[in-house]
């Protein structure tokens, strides 16, 4: 049996799917096909700042009350920053928010503080804080998504082989 997944941009889901796959189906091959935007590498200061950037910003969720919020939890799962240094893309994942969309509008509208606690906080380490655009990083559902999708077909070849 062959197996073919394709996925957008992130290396971590790539990573993530290809682990289930191989879990659940041993014996299959398997083509795993990752849409990358751009395909440079990161350079050591990219990735250090990049997790800096993620440390402080999980630290400043969690105390403007962000983290945990009805009933659901957001968590910061990647910063990936320009090689300029002056753009950061941060990826938020959300786990049983029931409008996601609407609670990133809500972490902008908070956006000036949440900025301006992050200047306060990597000021000295960085000449210019990053202009920070926030992307839903949707890994969880496509690993749901993905493990109905296997649960279909055993369910399915379970089937044919008890006829």
């Amino acid at each position: 049996m062959r197996v073919s997944v394709s996925l957008p941009e992130s290396i971590e889901t790539g990573l993530q799917v290809t682990t289930i796959l191989i879990v659940m189906f041993p014996h299959c091959s398997i083509d795993l096909n990752i849409n990358n935007s751009y395909n440079m590498q990161e350079s050591k200061r990219q990735k250090q700042i990049g997790q800096l950037l993620q440390k402080e910003l999980s630290d400043i969720f969690q105390r403007i009350g962000f983290n945990v919020i009805e009933g659901g939890m957001i968590s910061i799962s990647a910063v990936r920053v320009t090689p300029d240094l002056l753009e950061a893309r941060v990826y938020l994942s959300m786990f049983q928010i029931k409008d996601n969309h609407e609670m990133i509008n809500r972490i902008k509208e908070q956006m000036g503080v949440i900025k301006r606690e992050l200047g306060n906080r990597v000021g000295k380490q960085l000449r210019r804080i990053p202009e920070i655009t926030l992307f839903l990083d949707d890994t969880l559902d496509y690993v749901f998504k993905m493990e109905e999708l296997f649960k279909k077909i055993n369910d399915d070849d379970a089937g044919r082989e008890n006829k």
